[in-house]
């Protein structure tokens, strides 16, 4: 199981770059997981069974921010090593909203294909540095969002 960062982003490189155009730049990878808020957890635990269910219903993915686009791989959710690709979108595409830069948790919604409506995706402060090169990618109006929530 890989726990460190750089070891999670050279997986997600190396499963990419087979697949990848001669020529791509990959700049940043983050890790996210789908679900209502991280700190909710302790308050689910108390109640039987409740925790496992929104544990399981969880999803991870890397979101990858190259020179062209933005790919979507899923996440194995007990050793995050990288999945099959879920989504590619042209970075001017991406389909990111309501971009919040928080102190430990920061979150942002993307349209993810299949699933019908907008996933909150949770991104934990160890990835802080990649998600702002990653939002440096999300549309205007997003960032503007995010630089107005910091102040």
């Amino acid at each position: 199981m890989a726990i460190r960062r750089a070891t999670q982003k050279a997986q997600v490189i190396a499963k990419l770059s087979a697949s990848a155009p001669p020529g791509e730049t990959f700049i940043a990878s983050v890790h996210g997981e789908t679900g209502p808020s991280p700190w909710l957890n302790a308050l689910f635990d108390q109640v039987p069974f409740l925790g496992l269910v929104v544990a399981l219903t969880r999803r991870f993915y890397f979101f990858t921010l190259t020179s062209t686009s933005v790919i979507v791989n899923s996440a194995n959710r007990f050793t995050n090593r990288p999945g099959e690709i879920v989504a590619v979108f042209p970075r001017s595409e991406f389909p990111a909203e309501r971009y919040e830069r928080g102190a430990v948790w920061s979150k942002f919604y993307v349209a993810l294909p299949g699933t019908g409506k907008r996933s909150r995706i949770n991104v934990h402060r160890f990835w802080r540095a990649e998600l702002d090169q990653l939002a440096a990618a999300f549309p205007e109006q997003v960032s503007l969002v995010a630089g107005q929530a910091a102040n």
